[in-house]
């Protein structure tokens, strides 16, 4: 079972609608015995960076969340992905701090958002496809990175360490080859 973090920020239906297909038991909860009892951990998520750290602390999931990171197979999407980092400009907070890095927004030439389809730079060959992004904000890292894409800068898209593992776009919106991304990130992640 696959447990989707819900804390009132993020792309819940169509990412559950996603793993059903692929096949995935998928429960949307913030309860610790639901979350103790998955077999993975979805991070989702869509919004502001702020409001979302002070809805993971508002219902007490930080501690949780730090237990299970240790314990089984986490995924971060999106904005979820950001919130593993260290700390972010959108309202200049810390992160859960499960990577190191810093989110910051976009300052390219090229429109903020970033929003459209853009082709991943990987060495996994899975990983070398167009697949959706819809973000203002990026992460800042030198560690960890598995695939990147370009919008007149570089673009982390995909980290891993261990069985941590980030995605910034969206792949439940990327079509075939991002379910594929998907269930290989669920299955244990990439080749680096």
């Amino acid at each position: 079972m696959i447990a989707l973090v819900d804390y009132g920020l993020g792309n819940i239906a169509n990412l559950t609608n996603a793993l059903e297909f692929l096949g995935y038991d998928v429960v949307l909860t913030h309860d610790l015995e639901e979350l103790e009892q998955a077999d993975q951990i979805i991070l989702p998520g869509v919004g502001h960076f702020k409001d979302a750290m002070n809805r993971l602390n508002q219902l007490e999931l930080i501690p949780v969340l730090n237990k299970l990171k240790e314990e089984k197979p986490f995924i971060g999407i999106c904005l979820g992905m950001q919130l593993m980092f260290d700390y972010s400009e959108e309202g200049n907070v810390d992160g859960l701090g499960y990577l190191p890095g810093k989110v910051k927004k976009i300052t390219g030439t090229l429109p903020v958002p970033h929003l459209g389809w853009n082709k991943l730079q990987a060495t996994d060959s899975l990983l070398q496809q167009d697949v959706y992004f819809i973000h203002s904000f990026k992460v800042h890292t030198d560690e960890n990175v598995v695939a990147s894409a370009s919008y007149d800068e570089d673009v982390v898209a995909i980290v891993q360490k261990d069985s941590l593992i980030g995605i910034q776009f969206h792949p439940e919106k990327s079509g075939d080859k991002g379910l594929e991304i998907l269930n290989q990130a669920l299955k244990g992640g990439f080749i680096k």
